[in-house]
């Protein structure tokens, strides 16, 4: 069926894509290969509880086992786990219960037999850093969640976050399956990082750690950490993560079963069934939202003035820069406030930006939407999108003239995912 109206095209083209990605859809087929067997099931992230529920539909055997998720994400009406417990946490900083979820999964780890016949499963999916936390002596929690949140605030990207947060984790890095080890350990993935490497999806519990204390350090040295010294656990070699290569590695394997690609891919079908040439500019782009709305934005023009409908698709994770300051928004709808700026009421170009898990930075919201009255309804209710932008307070504007995307938890997570439509 084709859908006239441009904002209509714009959902249905993220529901598409949060369809492709959600676990029900892509990890039975990834299972299909395993025996079925008693299972022991762990897992972390913002996708858990939805992952753990398919296994436990797909699977005709008896399973036990923890998955943590982010408050709100757990098990949706109806749906059934077995014998795995969900329980929910801190994200995107970690509290008391995610210290708690990473002491349980570390003691279920250790309980795992290499000679029982039972299968060590584990389910993982962005968001799982935070989620699941087990500082490595003599760190507290304290000092590892304040130098990640400080990382975070400076617009760090993902992977150099999750490096130190790998250094001083007792759980990340490699370290949840050498607890479970020599039990081999079977890893299914949802991609949230652009580039899909593995190790730094929810920090790699269950991933050997090709990155350095010495690259931990650098990272905090060149983003000036006050607190630096006090991380003396970085100096010392006896606590380094596991690396490839390692032989007690060698029998584990990881599926990586959902990436933003995934999305994307799912995307441009509709939007071309739908009658539109898609541009798709990747699905790893990890710029500074602002920077990257403008650009967009001019090429947004250039493919208005040649007449055709275009569809410009693109996915990732943008970065926000903070400081001390900082009021209620997220990347996305920085990224869509920006846009809507440059773009300047341009006629007939329509935008959706927006988290694949249904939350955009700490909101109640997914993203928002930029049409080409954005301005003039802001304009007409007193408020200022580009005032509001600059104190990182893209929420108000966007929740003022009532163009927030909200779905609500997704139960899955592939990172951003944005959307131009231009329209001749």
């Amino acid at each position: 069926m084709i859908i006239s109206a441009p904002t209509e095209v714009l959902k249905h083209a993220f529901d598409s894509a949060l369809r492709a990605t959600a676990p029900s859809v892509c990890l039975p087929p990834a299972l299909k290969d395993y025996a079925r067997r008693p299972a022991l099931v762990l897992g972390t992230g913002k996708a858990a509880a939805s992952m753990a529920a398919a296994f436990c539909a797909s699977w005709d055997a008896p399973t036990r086992g923890m998955v943590v998720t982010r408050y709100g994400h757990g098990l949706a009406p109806g749906e059934q786990c077995g014998g795995i417990e969900v329980v929910e946490a801190g994200h995107p900083s970690p509290d008391a219960s995610s210290l708690a979820a990473g002491a349980r999964l570390l003691e279920l780890a250790a309980s795992a037999s290499a000679e029982a016949d039972e299968y060590l499963i584990c389910l993982i999916s962005g968001g799982g850093s935070s989620l699941a936390a087990a500082p490595l002596p003599p760190i507290t929690f304290e000092q590892k969640r304040a130098a990640a949140n400080f990382l975070i605030r400076q617009g760090v990207d993902i992977r150099e976050i999750n490096c130190v947060r790998k250094h001083l984790s007792n759980l990340k890095g490699g370290r949840l399956a050498a607890a479970a080890h020599p039990t081999p350990v079977i890893t299914f993935v949802i991609s949230d990082v652009p580039g899909d490497e593995v190790g730094d999806i929810a920090s790699g519990p269950t991933i050997a750690d090709a990155t350095t204390q010495a690259d931990a350090i650098e990272i905090l040295e060149r983003y000036r950490y006050p607190q630096l010294a006090e991380l003396g656990v970085l100096r010392e070699p006896r606590y380094e993560t596991p690396k490839p290569g390692t032989a007690e590695f060698a029998s584990d394997s990881v599926h990586l079963i959902a990436t933003a690609s995934t999305a994307m891919d799912a995307a441009a079908r509709y939007l071309h069934e739908q009658g539109y040439e898609v541009v798709y500019l990747g699905a790893d782009i990890a710029d500074e939202a602002q920077a990257l709305a403008r650009e967009h934005a001019q090429l947004a023009k250039k493919h208005r003035a040649s007449g055709r409908r275009v569809a410009i698709l693109s996915g990732g994770e943008t970065r926000v820069v903070l400081g001390e300051g900082g009021g209620r928004g997220g990347r996305n709808t920085e990224y869509v406030a920006a846009l809507a700026l440059e773009l300047d009421s341009c006629p007939g170009v329509y935008a959706l930006a927006a988290d694949t898990d249904g939350i955009d930075g700490a909101g109640d919201h997914a993203g928002a939407m930029a049409l080409p009255e954005t301005l003039r309804s802001g304009a007409q209710r007193g408020i200022s999108l580009a005032q509001l932008l600059a104190q990182h307070d893209t929420y108000s504007y966007f929740d003022g003239v009532g163009h927030l995307l909200r779905t609500g938890p997704t139960r899955t997570n592939v990172n951003d995912f944005r959307l131009i439509l231009c329209q001749p």
